[in-house]
């Protein structure tokens, strides 16, 4: 049994705000979201600056019930968040309140990231317990002390908060969300995986609806520093606003974001059924290992290639051969496109490889070089601006794009939307997210026509 599947909503929260349609506006304009971190004292660091979500608020998206969720992580509530926005776009929340929305048969899928960690009080114990007279003087660990800290500092309910399964549970029991639940970590892959996965869930018959997406912030001490020494990160502390540079010759490396993006699936019977507007159709899937090493990407794309491919395959779709209008069959490619040496050379090859002649006409932006990286999160809101690029007719641009690597050498929409509204509009897109480890996703979608 293959069920056609649509999305019926959508829901973000970026920094360039929360609204899809504001946020899509800044995006075509070439906005950022960069700046200095603010969360914390990130000055001795040799990178300061980050993507941050700003002026956040749970109530100002779920009303009273958020008190329900105050004690959440805060990527759990940027989930909570998106999700009431997808929750409200589908027309689900009407559905609920005439108790017609059969809970059973709506599942969840995330590729969520851990719990905000609770640095403070953890660090605070951890020095409180540390004694330098300890093991003939170099120091050492004194549990006694540590363990009266941290009774004093850590909280039971913040602890578990921490962990990646509670953004789950926290979605789960706002949204009434019964049937098949997931949640998935494969780094920056994770939530176009989730979004894959659902749309398969709906596919074989398991359940009508999915909420699918992810959410995650890596902006505290750990999390920078763990990137910072692997060398990932750009360090153009002078300039952060021009540091996320995806494709160009100068990159240095990934800018750090947060967000979350959630998006509501759902069997094309079953959205015609309660008189749902389609957004658009989900029509490919595909997923892939390198099976190379742990953080390189293998260096012919072969992995990326294999989730393109397959992805193109359940579409129907040639990559090689252009469609009866003479343009290529994929209209825009939502590329990972992270601002590393290593990964925007690859994902250029491979993306050379599934579509080989015709690979020059197919327009490819980041729009990383706005929003910095997602971690997470930056799958399933990539994969949003697919469906607006389709619904509006215009891409994104690729900001910071001044100096062209000549082996990113494709149609990379270099620093100004574009308008394709006279060549026919945008009716099929690729979004891309490929995650440390090896894991490579791909999602197409196509215009839905009724």
């Amino acid at each position: 049994m293959n069920h056609r599947i649509v999305i019926t909503g959508m829901g973000w929260v970026t920094p360039l705000g929360s609204d899809v349609d504001s946020v899509w506006t800044k995006l075509l304009a070439g906005a950022s979201g960069v700046g200095r971190v603010s969360r914390f004292d990130a000055g001795t660091f040799k990178t300061n600056f980050a993507a941050e979500v700003k002026n956040f608020r749970l109530a100002d998206f779920l009303g009273p019930s958020w008190a329900a969720h105050e004690e959440a992580g805060l990527s759990t509530k940027f989930a909570l968040a998106a999700a009431a926005q997808a929750f409200r776009q589908s027309g689900l929340d009407a559905l609920a309140a005439t108790g017609k929305l059969k809970k059973r048969r709506f599942g969840i899928y995330l590729g969520a990231g851990e719990g905000t960690l609770d640095f403070d009080n953890y660090a605070e114990s951890n020095l409180a317990g540390w004694n330098t007279q300890l093991d003939g003087g170099r120091g050492g660990l004194d549990t006694v002390a540590w363990a009266k800290k941290a009774y004093e500092r850590m909280s039971a309910i913040r602890e578990i908060e921490q962990e990646p399964q509670m953004t789950l549970a926290h979605l789960a029991t706002a949204f009434g969300c019964r049937g098949p639940a997931s949640n998935c970590m494969t780094a920056c892959a994770a939530s176009t995986q989730a979004v894959g996965e659902a749309f398969e869930i709906l596919r074989h018959g398991d359940a009508d609806l999915m909420l699918a997406g992810g959410a995650h912030t890596m902006i505290h001490p750990l999390g920078m520093t763990g990137f910072i020494r692997l060398t990932a990160m750009s360090r153009r502390c002078d300039d952060p606003q021009h540091a996320p540079r995806p494709f160009d010759r100068t990159r240095d490396g990934f800018v750090m974001g947060e967000g979350a993006g959630m998006i509501i699936l759902e069997t094309l019977d079953h959205a015609l059924a309660r008189g749902a507007s389609p957004l658009c159709e989900i029509v490919g899937y595909g997923s892939t290992a390198d099976a190379f090493r742990i953080t390189d990407i293998q260096p012919e794309g072969k992995g990326a290639q294999g989730a393109m491919l397959e992805a193109c395959r359940q579409a129907g779709i040639n990559p090689r051969e252009p469609g009866p209008d003479g343009r290529p069959q994929v209209h825009y490619i939502s590329a990972h496109g992270t601002g590393t040496k290593e990964n925007d050379s690859i994902e250029t090859k491979a993306v050379k490889g599934v579509f080989g002649p015709m690979a020059p006409r197919v327009p490819f932006s980041s729009v990383k070089s706005m929003l910095g990286h997602l971690i997470q999160a930056a799958g399933a809101v990539e994969l949003m601006t697919c469906v607006q690029a389709i619904r509006t007719g215009f891409l994104p641009p690729t900001m910071n794009l001044n100096t062209p690597d000549p082996e990113c050498d494709l149609d990379h929409i270099p620093n100004q939307a574009r308008d394709c509204r006279a060549q026919g509009g945008v009716e099929v897109c690729l979004s891309n997210s490929f995650g440390f480890g090896g894991q490579n996703d791909t999602i197409c979608v196509r215009k839905w026509r009724g």
